[in-house]
């Protein structure tokens, strides 16, 4: 499938950059014409993927993040965080409900409500090399008034 428009940005990884990612997707979504619903469930699903990789890539201090939007001819959306950190062992596991590697105070819910928020959602890492996020969501074209 054809891509109609991109972007691409790299941020560090400090907490005050979840909501800076969170609102450039929202800029980029704009273009689509999403519904509040679809606007609110794609900064989510930013959210989440961008605060996992700010909690858990780099526990012992700073890196970088890429966050990467796709729209494509059918009306999708596809956005993807990339860390270098440390990387996710097992993937599987990560992925179950509840399961964290953050302490008491994380939900271990992030991926679960990735996939609740995105059609499709793809996870790849490698330890020490860093970890992938990639999630595509078609959005409704509306008529114009």
């Amino acid at each position: 499938m054809k891509s109609t428009n991109y972007m691409k940005l790299e941020f560090m990884s400090r907490s005050v950059n979840e909501g800076f990612a969170r609102m450039a997707a929202a800029a980029f979504l704009m273009q689509l014409d999403p519904t509040l619903e679809e606007l609110g469930d794609i900064k989510t699903a930013v959210s989440e993927a961008v605060t996992n990789a700010i909690v858990h890539a780099y526990p012992d201090g700073l890196g970088k993040i890429r966050l990467q939007g796709k729209i494509f001819e059918d009306h999708s959306v596809e956005f993807t965080v990339r860390d270098y950190g440390c990387g996710i062992a097992d993937i599987a596991q990560a992925r179950t409900p509840l399961f964290t590697t953050g302490g008491e105070e994380r939900s271990g819910m992030g991926f679960t409500i990735m996939e609740s928020f995105t059609d499709k959602l793809r996870v790849r890492s490698r330890p020490g090399k860093g970890t992938t996020v990639t999630f595509l969501r078609k959005i409704e074209l509306r008529e114009k008034k």
